[in-house]
Parts: C-alpha cells; sequence; structure tokens
C-alpha cells in the first residue's frame, strides 16, 4: 500500500539523518524501496494522470519538512536536514504529522490562510489527512465531475427523440466530426424509434464518411444491435462506424468488436456525458480555479547572475 504523505515524513527525515546533501530522485528512490513498494504502486497516478501518487506525497512530505525548518535545500532538488532536524531525530519520535509540525511558528505561519479583505486568519477546511493538498483538490474535482456525469446522463435519458438527435450532432460536430452543423444534422435522418442513424463526414472535407447509429436505452446494448450495424457498414461500403448508447455494452459486445474487421467504437452513456462534458455541449463552466508552482528554471537564473 502506498504510504501517506505524514507516514513518509519521519523516513524521509532519518534519511537524511547524515547530514549530507542527497537528491531528491535518490531519496525518493531509497524510500520506495524502505517501504517496499511494487512498480504497479509506483506507477499509480493521481486523477489527473498529471504525476505518481508517491512521487506526489514525497514531494509534499518534503515541503512539510521544509517549512518547518526540519530540512533545507542547498541547491534546486536537493536537501539536507537542519540542526532543528537533527534535535527533533533525537527525541526519537514515533512519527511525524502536520499537526506535530504546528510545533513550529514556521509551520503555522505556512499552513494559515489569510482573508484577502482584511487579513485576518480563517479557519481551513478539513481535508482527508491521508491525502495531500494537491490529491485532495484532484478527487474532490473528480467527484464533483462523476456527480455531474451521472446527472447528464439522467437528464439525456429523459430527452425526446428529436433533441436526442441534436444532441449527439452537436457532440459529433464538436468533435470534429460531420462538417459543419449542417451538413451533419442533414446527414443524419430519424428513425423513428428513439434512435438516429446516418453517414457523416470523418472530416471537413468530407474524405472519409463514418456510419452511426445512436439508440436511448435503458438496458444493455444486444450483441445482435452490434452485428446488425455491422452489417449496415458492409451495405455502406464503409468500414468505420461509431455506436452510441445512453445505456451500456456487455463485455461480449466489446470481444466482438475486437475480432471483425470494422472499426467500430463503442460509446456508452457514461463515456457520452463525459463528451458532453469535455467539449461544453449542454454545460458551462461555473469557476476555473489554477493551481501554480515554482518554476525553478526561472529562479536558476539568479545563480547565474551571483
Amino acid at each position: 500500500m502506498i504510504p501517506t504523505y505524514e507516514e513518509i515524513m519521519l523516513p524521509f527525515l532519518k534519511y537524511l539523518e547524515d547530514g549530507k546533501d542527497h537528491e531528491l530522485n535518490e531519496t525518493h528512490d531509497a524510500l520506495a524501496k524502505q517501504f517496499g513498494l511494487t512498480d504497479e504502486e509506483l506507477r499509480e497516478r493521481l486523477p489527473s494522470g498529471t504525476q505518481p501518487v508517491f512521487r506526489n506525497r514525497v514531494g509534499w512530505a518534503r515541503t512539510y519538512l521544509k517549512k518547518a525548518g526540519l530540512v533545507t535545500s542547498p541547491k534546486r532538488a536537493h536537501f539536507q536536514i537542519t540542526e532543528r532536524g537533527k534535535k527533533l531525530l533525537q527525541e526519537n519520535p514515533e512519527k511525524i504529522t502536520a499537526q506535530f509540525l504546528t510545533r513550529y511558528d514556521e509551520f503555522v505561519e505556512f499552513k494559515s490562510i489569510r482573508r484577502e479583505k482584511d487579513g485576518g486568519p480563517v479557519t481551513p477546511p478539513e481535508i482527508d489527512p491521508d491525502k495531500t493538498p494537491e490529491e485532495a483538490l484532484e478527487y474532490a474535482y473528480q467527484k464533483l465531475k462523476n456527480d455531474l456525469i451521472k446527472e447528464v446522463l439522467e437528464i439525456v435519458k429523459s430527452c425526446s427523440p428529436t433533441f436526442f438527435e441534436k444532441l449527439v450532432i452537436d457532440v459529433i460536430v464538436a468533435m470534429g466530426y460531420g462538417g459543419s452543423r449542417k451538413d451533419a444534422g442533414q446527414a443524419v435522418g430519424k428513425s423513428g424509434d428513439g434512435g438516429i442513424d446516418g453517414i457523416i463526414k470523418e472530416d471537413k472535407l468530407g474524405l472519409d464518411t463514418i456510419y452511426l447509429q445512436a439508440k436511448r436505452w435503458e438496458n444493455p446494448v444486444p450483441i445482435k444491435e452490434i452485428r446488425d450495424f455491422t452489417g449496415a457498414l458492409a451495405s455502406k461500403n464503409s468500414k468505420k462506424g461509431i455506436f452510441i448508447t445512453t445505456s451500456s455494452f456487455p463485455k461480449s459486445v466489446y470481444e466482438f468488436v475486437d475480432r471483425v474487421e470494422y472499426k467500430i467504437i463503442l460509446i456508452d452513456g457514461e463515456r457520452l456525458a463525459d463528451l458532453m462534458l469535455e467539449y461544453n455541449v449542454g454545460l458551462s463552466t461555473v469557476n476555473t480555479y489554477q493551481v501554480k508552482k515554482i518554476d525553478t528554471d526561472y529562479f536558476e537564473e539568479e545563480n547565474s547572475l551571483i
């Protein structure tokens, strides 16, 4: 199991106990070995996929120790224990937590949040102590996204066949297919059974065509529908197709699609709602939060000027 950033702090400090200058990657690898992490655990990433979870937690453990004055950085991505850090280890603490570090004024100042208007302190919101602030933000975002996808899907399932046709066209065009919206709208015909079928352009120039079928269903799509869709591709002399449903596809459908010579893309309800979010179809942005970090390359210039 991947240790929390708090579980990493004491081993991190002990690794620097020799007083030598240690490089971050070297420390990361040593800690990974100490915790007995597998390759799979080391590859596990944050929800955004931007960084491995363990590396993120090592980074925050380092940051907290540094803000408490237990660790110093003699140069970029290198760390040494301070005299304060050595004294702490002499106390032989069982563990180091964020709460434990509040004994140091510098850390309390680092953790405090100020109001923009009057500068008065406010109490920070409670977060999962097992997660770094960056992790907490990403998991909170992922939860909001998942809840929104469920809500969007429920609305899509309840809309009329005509509006569902419009919605699918809007998604396809937003993704860059179907040519113009007018072209896509003319190419997609009504089937009269709550679904839509048609031929759309693969690009704006119409260099190739894609056969489209979409169904507003509750139950999983039976494999017979996909076999019929394959036959429709053959009759249209097309090798590419997109099958969209508001429900889901059983494993047998995915296995069948992998075996046939046609390139068939399956979009289930959750994926459809996710694409609506990604391309802002039927949704709007309420707030945008930018997460920034220090540009170390910029401050490297300071050293070159000395």
